[in-house]
């Protein structure tokens, strides 16, 4: 086994050699060329964009912020490269504040002008440095003193099964969530749509975090939901024996059919269709119709059908029928 005096021997003759110690000097000069050239360059004037954070900062209690409390401005700066360097990933413009109270309007807005922001910023940064552009013009933020109310969720986008699969049914979790905006606002909010979905070709159960669709001016808490997509196999199915109900009849007048009760053939899902009974279903026949266009059948109308229920039709359309008149 080689001593370490030995291998200390070896290391030195090789680097010192004649060959290797030139290689050496070569290298020196090397990184001491690239180092005169990096401060050479770092010395040069240039011009960087700069993502910055901002944030509404000293927001009253009784104020509930409803758009984002932080958000982003692009800062284009001019100055040497070392000092840009400190701007790109230092701390110096990691996050910047603006006071509520100085930028607050009526009718739960305020606006930041890029003026203002610029002079924010300036504060922050060196005498030399120079703000070129900021974008967007200015920041918008919204607010209320509290208003609020609960609005049902809903999926929006493209979930599609496999091939004789559908969607039998959706769940939320929650199902409806709060809503902070201004009272006109919240007025015309009905319903909160998840952002778009994109999920095909599944046969199981479908569980999705979906975040809800931003609205500009609103709060949404929480502002995800959990969808649950549940599938079902598809089947045709028929539901026999649905009474024949008439319509717009006068109190001294009865309509009879024959046959009294129809049949309704639809596709649905195979749990679905284990559910289903003629209860379900409404065919009804207008007597209104019956007067104005006399006929010697009546038409039948499937008037309800089932959710769950597609391709809903009346085996039979039309049948025979009485009018009686009884005694009131």
């Amino acid at each position: 086994m080689m001593s370490s005096d030995r291998l200390i021997t070896i290391i030195r003759s090789f680097l010192f050699s004649r060959t290797n110690k030139e290689f050496l000097i070569f290298l020196f000069f090397l990184a001491l060329s690239g180092v005169f050239w990096l401060l050479m360059t770092l010395n040069e004037t240039y011009e960087r964009e700069v993502t910055v954070p901002v944030s509404i900062t000293n927001v009253p209690s009784d104020i509930m912020l409803t758009s984002d409390e932080t958000d982003t401005v692009k800062v284009v700066i001019r100055d040497r490269g070392i000092v840009l360097l400190t701007y790109m990933y230092g701390e110096a413009l990691k996050h910047i504040g603006a006071s509520f109270k100085n930028y607050n309007q009526s009718g739960g807005t305020g606006s930041i002008p890029a003026s203002e922001l610029a002079k924010i910023l300036q504060q922050k940064m060196a005498a030399s440095s120079k703000i070129v552009s900021i974008k967007p013009d200015k920041l918008k933020f919204f607010y209320n003193t509290g208003a609020c109310k609960r609005v049902p969720v809903r999926w929006r986008g493209r979930v599609i099964p496999e091939h004789l699969y559908f969607l039998s049914h959706v769940s939320y979790e929650p199902d409806s969530v709060t809503v902070y905006a201004t009272e006109e606002r919240l007025d015309s909010i009905y319903l909160l749509y998840t952002e778009p979905l994109n999920h095909v070709g599944f046969r199981d159960t479908l569980v999705v975090d979906c975040r809800l669709r931003k609205m500009e001016g609103v709060k949404m808490v929480p502002d995800h939901v959990k969808a649950t997509f549940f599938t079902d196999v598809l089947t045709e199915g028929v539901v026999e024996n649905i009474p024949i109900q008439g319509i717009n009849l006068p109190k001294n007048k009865v309509l009879r059919t024959f046959p009294a009760k129809a049949s309704v053939k639809f596709v649905t899902g195979v749990n679905v269709y284990r559910t289903l009974t003629p209860s379900n279903f409404t065919v009804i026949a207008d007597y209104n119709e019956l007067r104005d266009h006399p006929s010697e059948k009546c038409t039948l109308y499937l008037q309800k059908v089932p959710q769950s229920v597609t391709r809903a039709a009346l085996v039979t359309k039309q049948v025979d029928y009485l009018i009686e008149e009884v005694a009131e």
